[in-house]
Formats: structure tokens, C-alpha cells, sequence
């Protein structure tokens, strides 16, 4: 099936926005998990959580594209998988404690069920047996999620994170199977409509960032390192907003218009997303312990937050921008090796002094990738047909 040019184009519809508010409350819950258990242990645990969580949008989402939000059958699984998932996710902060089943029994009902309905209802033969493979990897995974969840608390982490590693691998790899694998050049998908979901959820994270720094303000004693705190956490949003609105999406819009594999370019998209929510807690982690002891020295846990938070973010960028558009990812990665390597110096600063070192790396990142997207954009405008496919 050949990719339409007269495809209908549907624009996100307001049950596809209230579908995500579930999913930016569970945002909210992941960070805060990371900040109540600040080890090794409590970042894998949340990791892990977090798999299962963005796996559930992201299968959602992609599934609501290809069947239609607008039709009533699609329509009411997104309404089911929004009441699952919220009680999915109220229980994340006792999943590895008091309440594993509260976790677990939702999380798998929305993955079997929605893999069911795309091996039964979508659209080509190739996209069911795409769901139908699925189905088989998740088979792999739900004896490790039901028995990391019967076993004791000390040794749940092992069970779930071989679980997650699973769907996580089958996600990244589009479930293949020995002989079977999706080939989606040329298939038929409303890459745009699905282009716009990942933009206005990234928005949504941010935005969620955000209220993360107001509820913390509200707690803590105005002084004037507070505020100096508060500003600079604020800087470091903005730019890592303006990292990808400042001219990105642009770039990946005209790959989508250009690419003949446009679910292939969603699907990355989608990978990278787990990346980005898992960098914006960090973020929003070190942003609550910042700003509520300012002067403090930089521990080695919050310099880790501080900069792999932004290390990620511009990481997984520069790795999608690669793998599509072939452009603005160097200034990516030059970003990257100076969050690394001010990760190291930060534990001989004060925590302001590390915000502030991290202040100007995202600064100058966010005014160099926006000439490089305005450059890139003028380019591929002219010339669509030069975006990889």
C-alpha cells in the first residue's frame, strides 16, 4: 500500500490531550519516587517504572493514529487505557513496596489489550502481523512482570527489569521475530497527526517541569539564593525547550513530508521519547533539590541529575536527528561532551555555581542549534528531496 498524498491529515483531538494529562501526572509521580530514594537502586526502580508507564502512551498513541481517534471503537479504548493508566499510575510510589498488583494488573491489561485490537483491527495485513508479533514478545514479558510482583519487595527490581528490558527491546526494535519483520516503507500513516502528538507531549513534560519548580518554591524560604536558584533552573527549561522548538521541528516536519518510511521516522521518535521523559525527570529531580538547598555543595547525585538530565535530552536529539534528517546533531553532541565533562568538575562547586556552569553550556547549545535550524530549514524547503529516507 502506497503512501496517499491525499491521506486525510486529522488534527489532534481534545480526547488525545486529556489521554496525556494521565500520563503527565505519572511524570509527576516518577520524579518524585527519584527524589524520595536518591541511590542507585531508587534510579533503576524508577527507570523501570518508567518503561512500563511510556510504553503504555506510546502503543496508545500510535495505535489511536493508525485507527482513527476520530472512530467511536478507537475512541473508547483511549477513555479505557486513560482509566487504567491512571490507576497505573497513582500506585507508581508503592509498586516496589505495598501495592506491585496495583502496577502491574493495568499496566498489562493496556499492552495485551491494545496489541490485541492492532492485530484485529489495523489497517493492512502488515501492520496485524506487526501486533501480532507483539503479542508474542509480550508474551515473553508478562511471567516476569506477574512474578516480579508475587515476589518480595528486595528482589522485585530483578524480575521487572528483565520484564522491562524485554518490551523495551521489542519496542526499540519493532518486535521482530525470526523471518518476520515490519517493513513499513510506503504504508499508509498519518505521520504528521502522530508528529504533533510527540510535540505537544514534549510540551506537556516541560510544562510539568515547570510546576515542579513552582511547588517547590512555594515550599521554600525566599532569600535571595533561592531565587537566584529559581532563575537559573528556569534558564536551563527554556533553552532545553529552545533546543528543539527553536527551529527543530521544522527540520523534522520537512523529513516527514520527504521520507517514503514515515512510520519508521514515528517509530524513532517514539523510542527517543523514553529517553526525554527519563531525562526531564532527572531535571526536574535536581531542580527540587536545588532550589531547596541552593548553597549547598554539588554531591555527586546532583551533579548527575543536574547535567545528565540535559546530557540525555540533547542526546537522544542528536541520535534521532542523525538517524533521520542526517543534520543538527553535531552541535548536539559537542553540548553533550561539555555536560559530561562539567559533570565531573561539578562536585568542587557550589550547587548555584554547577546551575550556573550549566546556564552557559545551554545557552550557547540553544543559540547555536537555532542558526544551524533556521540554515537547515531554508535548505531542506528548497530541496525536500535531499531529507533521508
Amino acid at each position: 500500500m502506497t503512501v496517499s498524498t491525499a491521506a486525510i491529515r486529522r488534527q489532534v483531538s481534545p480526547l488525545e490531550l486529556f489521554f496525556d494529562l494521565v500520563f503527565i501526572f505519572a511524570f509527576s509521580q516518577l520524579a518524585h519516587h527519584l527524589v524520595d530514594h536518591l541511590t542507585w537502586r531508587g534510579a533503576a526502580e524508577t527507570m523501570v517504572l518508567l518503561v512500563g508507564v511510556c510504553g503504555t502512551w506510546a502503543f496508545t498513541s500510535f495505535e489511536a493514529t493508525l485507527l482513527d481517534i476520530s472512530l467511536p471503537r478507537t475512541r473508547l479504548a483511549v477513555v479505557i487505557v486513560m482509566g487504567l493508566g491512571l490507576f497505573m499510575n497513582v500506585a507508581i510510589s508503592r509498586a516496589f513496596t505495598t501495592a506491585p498488583w496495583d502496577f502491574v494488573v493495568p499496566l498489562l491489561a493496556i499492552l495485551v489489550g491494545m496489541l490485541v485490537l492492532g492485530a484485529t483491527a489495523a489497517p493492512t495485513v502488515s501492520m496485524r502481523h506487526h501486533y501480532q508479533r507483539g503479542l508474542v514478545w509480550t508474551a515473553v514479558a508478562v511471567p516476569l512482570w506477574v512474578t516480579g510482583a508475587a515476589v518480595p519487595p528486595d528482589t522485585r527490581l530483578w524480575w521487572w527489569g528483565a520484564a522491562a528490558l524485554v518490551d523495551l527491546t521489542g519496542a526499540w526494535l519493532a518486535h521482530p521475530l525470526p523471518g518476520s519483520v515490519l517493513r513499513s516503507a510506503h504504508l499508509d500513516f498519518d505521520a504528521v497527526h502522530m508528529l504533533e502528538r510527540l510535540r505537544l507531549f514534549l510540551i506537556l513534560m516541560l510544562g510539568e517541569t515547570i510546576l515542579t519548580i513552582g511547588r517547590t518554591m512555594s515550599e521554600a524560604t525566599i532569600d535571595l539564593p533561592t531565587v537566584a536558584a529559581f532563575v537559573g533552573i528556569f534558564v536551563t527549561l527554556v533553552c532545553l525547550w529552545a533546543a528543539y522548538f527553536g527551529g527543530g521541528e521544522d527540520i523534522v516536519a520537512a523529513h516527514i513530508h520527504a521520507t517514503a518510511d514515515r512510520i519508521r521516522s514515528v517509530r524513532l521518535g517514539l523510542n527517543a521519547t523514553y529517553c526525554t521523559l527519563a531525562s526531564l525527570i532527572a531535571v526536574a529531580a535536581a531542580s527540587e533539590l536545588i532550589i531547596s538547598h541552593p548553597l549547598h555543595q554539588t554531591s555527586a547525585a546532583l551533579a548527575l541529575l543536574l547535567f545528565g538530565g540535559p546530557f540525555f535530552y540533547l542526546l537522544s536529539q542528536a541520535w534521532y536527528f542523525r538517524v533521520t534528517a542526517g543534520h543538527a546533531w553535531v552541535e548536539r553532541l559537542v553540548a553533550c561532551v561539555a555536560c559530561a565533562l562539567a559533570t565531573a568538575a561539578a562536585p568542587w562547586l557550589p550547587g548555584l555555581a554547577s546551575l550556573a556552569l550549566l546556564d552557559v553550556i545551554l545557552v550557547a547549545a540553544a543559540v547555536a542549534l537555532a542558526r544551524v535550524h533556521r540554515r537547515l530549514a531554508d535548505d531542506l524547503k528548497a530541496a525536500p528531496g535531499t531529507a533521508q529516507g
